[in-house]
């Protein structure tokens, strides 16, 4: 007998990262042929409305499943997937408030980063890096208008001055950064040159259609890390799915990339080697190719949510 099929009742958080992040999951649920009902937390009003269907499980980025569970005393288990320190601000406010939760036995945490899911007990915490829907994130086919791009905040002075200073170096290149208008205006208060920030800043993306857009719109995109200890952000998954290539600042989790990641160690290192792949097409296209194959293998929007929903199901107190 097929089994019934499981509803899901997602929330879309207002944070850009988490919005982009927690599409991909419901994507996920959408392939494993789970009904998902979405209540976006940025444009939607009456959750009242949404709580009165009947659903197996309530997903969300963070906290964000977890507090309206509990806010709402819903007696269903929650999913939540965190790619933010979970024992910071930047996993949401009441942090504190919510996290004794995550020890109950009904609630399940995938976290994407090793060595922060080694630190935690929780009964049901999972390590999971990211992953993303290879429908949407793709090669386009499309010349690239850029040379570099960058998306993310430049909210501390080492981003800043990073940023500028690459720039700045390699003047001959055209540069893209994305961020929301607040993190543009912050940044350039702050800016030696603003002048720099306005000529790169091309906007925000709140959606995965346009930031697969802007990815397959540059030749390559650099990361700075800013949470976590080993992983590796949401954009690296992103950029390896449209066969762009990335380079990043170094991660342990490079190892998931079985050495066809390059990795920077410092701006003289960056240069060189947005250089050395700029020029050297063969070499650029093997190291796309091979990020491209591993990433769809293991880190596909599919795979990865049934796995979280065979974790999930797996427990007896579910499935009595």
């Amino acid at each position: 007998m097929k089994e019934r099929k499981k509803n899901i009742l997602a929330i879309l958080p207002v944070s850009i990262g988490g919005r982009l992040t927690m599409s991909s999951i419901i994507d996920g649920f959408k392939q494993n042929e789970c009904g998902v009902t979405v209540y976006d937390e940025l444009f939607d009003k009456d959750l009242n409305k949404v709580l009165k269907k009947q659903y197996d499980y309530i997903a969300g980025y963070d906290f964000s499943g977890l507090k309206i569970k509990i806010d709402n005393k819903l007696e269903l288990p929650s999913i939540n997937y965190f790619s933010d320190d979970i024992r910071s601000n930047t996993s949401g406010p009441d942090w504190e408030k919510y996290i004794p939760y995550l020890e109950n036995d009904d609630n399940y945490t995938f976290y994407w980063d090793r060595q922060l899911t080694e630190y935690e007990n929780f009964k049901n915490i999972f390590y999971l890096p990211h992953f993303v829907n290879f429908s949407i994130y793709k090669d386009l086919k499309i010349e690239p208008e850029f040379d570099i791009m960058f998306a993310g905040r430049l909210d501390t002075n080492y981003r800043l001055d990073f940023f500028e200073e690459l720039v700045m170096r390699m003047p001959h290149l055209k540069v893209a950064w994305y961020a929301i208008d607040k993190h543009y205006k912050d940044a350039r208060e702050r800016a030696k040159y603003p002048e720099i920030l306005d000529l790169c800043y091309m906007g925000f993306i709140d959606n995965e259609a346009d930031m697969a857009k802007a990815i397959n719109n540059t030749k390559i995109v650099f990361n700075m890390h800013s949470q976590g200890i080993s992983s590796l952000n949401y954009r690296t998954f992103q950029t390896a799915a449209c066969k762009r290539l990335m380079i990043s600042d170094y991660r342990d989790e490079l190892a998931l990339f079985e050495g066809y990641m390059p990795y920077y160690e410092d701006m003289s290192d960056l240069i060189f080697k947005i250089e050395s792949y700029l020029e050297n097409n063969a070499a650029y296209k093997k190291l796309t190719e091979q990020c491209y194959k591993i990433a769809k293998q293991s880190h596909n929007s599919k795979d990865c949510v049934r796995y979280m929903l065979k974790e999930v199901s797996s427990n007896k107190l579910i499935t009595a």
